[in-house]
């Protein structure tokens, strides 16, 4: 809440979903694991929440776990869970030699980016042991175009591995790392995010 209201906004810390609709952005945190952090959000009928603001163009921002939720589904400890299904792909394990991805790392941003406007220095604080590795995936029985094809997408790689690091798809944006501890990086990712807003 501190490092988005450091970037301009005014903030609600708040599961009432009237609220939650109306407000100009609505940013998804999430810690933990993607099966914890999805039933959180259920409980309050998030999820809904989710929907109908991108349904009428009203930007989100979610945050390490709360990107990964939006994904189509998740994978940890042997345990598949149905995530928010807003962009095709599945939240799996890392497959690099150490686990958790704890640090910083650059990111390689898509042109035109939205987010990272203006951002010269493009490294962020990462902690994490899962992410989207694999992002042009047959789901559901249907085939859904490659995510790089439709929107903005920033990656990286640890450890050998690459993944999804960011996405920018119309109202919707997300971010692997964190930015409320990427220093000036991520502070001005943020205040490109509220900016946008206005």
């Amino acid at each position: 809440m501190r490092a988005v209201e450091r970037a301009g906004a005014e903030v609600t810390l708040t599961a009432d979903r009237a609220l939650a609709q109306e407000a100009d952005g609505l940013l998804v945190p999430g810690v933990g694991a993607f099966a914890a952090c999805l039933a959180g959000l259920r409980s309050v009928r998030g999820q809904e929440v989710i929907g109908r603001r991108l349904a009428g163009g009203r930007p989100v921002l979610g945050i390490c776990v709360g990107m990964q939720i939006l994904f189509e589904r998740g994978v940890e400890h042997g345990v598949e869970t149905e995530g928010c299904d807003e962009w095709p792909g599945v939240v799996e394990r890392l497959q690099a030699p150490v686990v958790p991805h704890m640090g910083w790392n650059t990111v390689e941003v898509a042109e035109g980016s939205t987010l990272f406007r203006g951002i010269e220095e493009e490294r962020f604080y990462f902690v994490h042991s899962y992410g989207v590795r694999h992002w042009a995936l047959e789901t559901h029985g249907r085939t859904r175009p490659p995510l790089v094809s439709w929107a903005q997408t920033g990656l990286t790689e640890h450890g050998g591995d690459r993944f999804v690091a960011a996405v920018e798809n119309g109202p919707l944006s997300a971010t692997q790392f964190h930015p409320e501890k990427s220093g000036d990086a991520g502070a001005a990712l943020l205040r490109n995010w509220v900016e946008s807003l206005r």
